[in-house]
């Protein structure tokens, strides 16, 4: 979608849009079963949903290409990802409302753990809990170095924030995260040779946060990526001409929608405190992206029954969610996290839209499987905020 013809073609009215996109959605079938966590979940609001509403899969970025969270969620936004790139850093520093400057280079850190020959053997530390990522971080922040301003924060669980503050800094750094395990974290890298000096602090706090994080378990390293500047976007309110506003536990995807130039709301740490706050907010938004992770994280950690467990609880869910009464109701994911990969993967992600101006189509399930038979096909992600503008009668007609 060309954003420049969004905003020409949007209209404002009444009608109300919602975007529950739950994170890591689609899987792979289990080799015992040959069914996927989708298929084997008993989800049955999500299926006769599906059954009355007009489906297919989505692609986040390409054919084969394994989208990262930020790709996948803007894509859903109507960005299209190759074009508009957002390092990890910077939307974990937007989610905690870091007052990040034009010119900081921030990186999304991971606490890990290391084996006695510097291995790593747990990438999430055990996702130990915010509180003692917290208190690791209060010791690191005080490490001084010698051409730059350091910044350390705290995001959830195992997760926190590294942000570089000076004159002529470089977000052309490679990652110290090697994303596997059984290896050492990578060293720091410049990528141009723009990226030298930088490359070379952050070579710097690494050595020195190393020898305060010794002995520390499960917490005994870290890893780095995502490094980046604060990139400029258009603003999705403008372009679609819609109230925005944006309901998410964690702060990545706080950051994503900040970015994007929706409100972002207060809410607590579960998803029941989200749907809360989608109740509470409802009357003042035009459009509302709502976020699940429990599916995500699971899969990530290889966990076919946590998966679908967590399917489960949205589909529990989701009666509330149709309560609201919205005129387009969208159920998406950013990407795919198979728990037989146990991270993100290439797969086309089940998706519906539920309009009074939809189709319904031969797909009576919401699973990988039935939404092949989907009347939208196999399409790209990009697409689906103007199919969502067309269904709540948003866009005027093109041309003559």
């Amino acid at each position: 979608m060309d954003l420049d013809l969004a905003r020409q073609l949007a209209i404002q009215n009444d009608t109300k849009i919602l975007l529950a996109v739950i994170d890591g959605l689609g899987g792979l079938p289990h080799p015992e079963t040959a069914r996927s966590e989708l298929e084997a979940a008993d989800t049955p609001h999500l299926d006769r949903l599906a059954a009355e509403s007009a489906c297919g899969l989505t692609i986040p970025v390409a054919h084969g290409v394994t989208p990262g969270s930020g790709p996948g969620h803007l894509a859903l936004f109507g960005y299209d990802p190759l074009r508009y790139t957002v390092g990890r850093g910077v939307l974990e520093a937007l989610g905690i409302d870091f007052d990040l400057q034009p010119e900081d280079v921030a990186a999304r850190g991971n606490f890990c753990t290391l084996d006695q020959q510097g291995r790593i053997i747990d990438r999430r530390a055990g996702r130990i809990a915010t509180e003692q990522t917290a208190a690791l971080c209060d010791e690191l922040r005080t490490i001084e170095l010698s051409g730059a301003q350091l910044f350390v924060e705290p995001v959830r669980e195992h997760r926190f924030v590294v942000v570089l503050r000076g004159d002529g800094l470089s977000d052309q750094l490679a990652e110290t995260d090697p994303q596997r395990e059984g290896v050492p974290p990578l060293e720091a890298k410049a990528l141009s040779p723009e990226g030298e000096a930088t490359a070379e602090l952050v070579r710097e706090f690494v050595s020195a946060a190393r020898k305060r994080l010794e002995g520390r378990q499960p917490a005994n390293g870290l890893m780095l990526r995502g490094f980046a500047k604060q990139p400029q976007m258009p603003c999705f309110p403008e372009v679609f001409s819609l109230r925005a506003g944006a309901i998410a536990a964690y702060p990545m995807y706080r950051g994503l929608a900040k970015l994007a130039g929706m409100t972002v709301l207060e809410t607590g740490s579960t998803f029941e405190e989200e749907i809360a706050t989608l109740q509470a907010h409802w009357d003042a938004f035009d459009f509302l992206f709502l976020h699940y992770k429990a599916a995500d994280a699971a899969g990530e950690d290889g966990d076919f029954e946590r998966k679908m467990a967590a399917l489960e609880a949205f589909d529990k869910s989701l009666p509330a969610l149709q309560e609201l009464g919205a005129d387009v109701l969208m159920i998406a994911g950013d990407h795919s996290t198979p728990a037989l990969v146990a991270g993100h993967s290439w797969h086309p992600v089940p998706f519906l839209l539920s309009s009074k101006l939809s189709r319904a189509d031969d797909c009576d399930a919401f699973n990988e499987r039935a939404c092949l038979r989907g009347g939208f096909g196999t399409f790209p992600a990009v697409e689906v905020m103007p199919l969502a503008m067309a269904h709540a009668g948003r866009f005027a007609k093109y041309g003559a």
